[in-house]
């Protein structure tokens, strides 16, 4: 699994993360959890096997925000309270 972090110029409203969230979730697999915050000007995602950054980057520019960085490493699940 992979996180990908990215820094977004322009988000100023909830409806800013809607916007890049859902451009985000058509270009990746249903499975990648897609969450962004427009007070910190940041998405996150997680997901299985290498992320296209290239593709990621379009498809936010194509709703009119700017993506002015993005960082990828390793994710590993956290487990619940209970391990056995």
């Amino acid at each position: 699994m992979n996180k990908v972090t990215l820094t977004i110029d322009g988000m100023s409203c909830g409806m800013c993360e809607a916007h890049v969230c859902e451009a985000v979730r058509k270009v990746l697999d249903s499975k990648a959890k897609v969450s962004a915050s427009h007070s910190k000007g940041t998405a996150e995602i997680i997901l299985d096997g290498p992320p296209d950054v290239a593709r990621i980057k379009s498809a936010i520019r194509e709703t009119g925000y700017k993506v002015t960085d993005v960082s990828v490493e390793p994710y590993e699940k956290k487990r619940g309270l209970f391990r056995k």
